[in-house]
C-alpha cells in the first residue's frame, strides 16, 4: 500500500484542472443532477431560509444548477453570488443565468476556503452542495462562510453520509483505491465521505461558530438506465475518481472502469439501475 504525504496546494491545483476539463460534461449532466439531488437541494434551501429578496452565497457552485434554482427562490429583488475554483464551470453558470433572464445571479472565481475575503456580514444565506467535503481546509471554509453571513444568517450544506449508505460511489472508490494502492484518507482530509460519520458534520459546523445546528438525512437513490450509464456519469463528472487514478496508465484505468461496471450491476433490476445514496443536509446560524 502506497503511503503519501498530503499536499493541499497540489490537491487544489489538480482539482481545478480536472473541473476545468470536465466543465462541459458536468454542465450536460446538470439536469440529471438536479433531479437526483432535488430533495436534498430543497432541504438545503429550506434550512438556509431562502426567501424573496435574500442575498445568497453559493460556495463551490460548479455549473450552477442549484445557483439558478436559488435565484428563482429569492426572485429578482434578491441576489445569488455563485463562486467556484474553476472558471469554466462559472462561465456555463453565467450563460444559463443570462439565457433564463436571471439577472440576480453573479459569478466570481473564488477558492471556497477564501470566502473570508468577501465583505463581512453581506449575505443572508450561504450554501454548498457536495463541495465542502473536498476542501483541504474545511474549517477555514466554514469560518469564511460564517464571516460572510450577517448576524442570524444561515449556512447549509449537502454532503454524502457513510460509505455503507452510498454504494453507488463507495464501490468505485473501494475498487479504485485497491487497484491504485491508495490508503484510506486520514481523519480531516478531503474525500467524498469525510463528513458522513455520526456527528462529524454537526461538530464541524459548531466548531466554526455556528449555532442552532441541525442535520437531516435525505435518501437520494441514483436512478439511471443501467450500471454502465452510472459509470459513464462518474467517468465524465466525478473528478475525485480521476484524481485517485492519476497514477495509473490508460490501460489500467480502462480495466478499473470495467471492474467498477461489473460490481455496480448488482444494483440493476427490471426498472434499471438504482444506486444506493444517502445525503446529509447540515445547517447552522451565524452569530456575531
Amino acid at each position: 500500500m502506497t503511503t503519501t504525504t498530503f499536499d493541499p496546494a497540489a490537491f487544489k491545483t489538480t482539482t481545478r484542472e480536472q473541473w476545468q476539463d470536465a466543465a462541459d460534461a458536468w454542465h450536460r449532466w446538470g439536469g440529471f443532477v438536479g433531479d437526483w439531488l432535488h430533495e436534498a437541494t430543497e432541504t438545503m434551501f429550506d434550512l438556509a431560509g431562502l426567501a424573496p429578496g435574500g442575498q445568497v452565497l453559493d460556495i463551490a457552485a460548479g455549473a450552477g444548477e442549484q445557483s439558478l434554482r436559488a435565484a428563482r427562490r429569492v426572485g429578482p429583488s434578491g441576489r445569488v453570488l455563485a463562486t467556484d475554483i474553476a472558471p469554466e464551470l462559472l462561465r456555463r453558470c453565467a450563460q444559463d443565468a443570462a439565457r433564463e433572464g436571471l439577472g440576480q445571479v453573479e459569478v466570481l472565481e473564488l477558492d471556497g476556503e477564501a470566502t473570508d475575503t468577501l465583505p463581512a456580514g453581506t449575505f443572508d444565506a450561504a450554501l454548498s452542495r457536495v463541495g465542502l467535503i473536498y476542501f483541504p481546509d474545511r474549517a477555514a471554509a466554514l469560518r469564511g462562510a460564517h464571516h460572510a453571513l450577517r448576524d442570524g444568517g444561515r449556512f447549509a450544506a449537502v454532503v454524502y453520509s457513510t460509505p455503507e449508505a452510498n454504494e453507488f460511489f463507495s464501490v468505485p472508490v473501494r475498487i479504485i483505491r485497491a487497484r491504485a494502492g491508495l490508503p484510506a484518507p486520514g481523519p480531516g482530509l478531503p474525500g467524498p465521505f469525510s463528513l458522513g460519520g455520526p456527528g462529524v458534520l454537526a461538530d464541524a459546523l459548531a466548531s466554526a461558530g455556528f449555532e442552532d445546528v441541525e442535520v437531516r438525512t435525505v435518501p437520494s437513490p441514483v436512478r439511471l438506465a443501467s450500471a454502465q450509464e452510472c459509470v459513464r456519469f462518474q467517468q465524465e463528472s466525478f473528478g475525485a475518481l480521476h484524481q485517485m487514478m492519476r497514477g495509473l496508465d490508460a490501460t489500467e484505468r480502462d480495466d478499473v472502469w470495467g471492474e467498477v461496471t461489473r460490481a455496480l450491476t448488482a444494483f440493476e433490476g427490471p426498472g434499471g439501475f438504482t444506486g444506493p445514496c444517502e445525503m446529509l443536509v447540515g445547517a447552522g446560524t451565524a452569530r456575531h
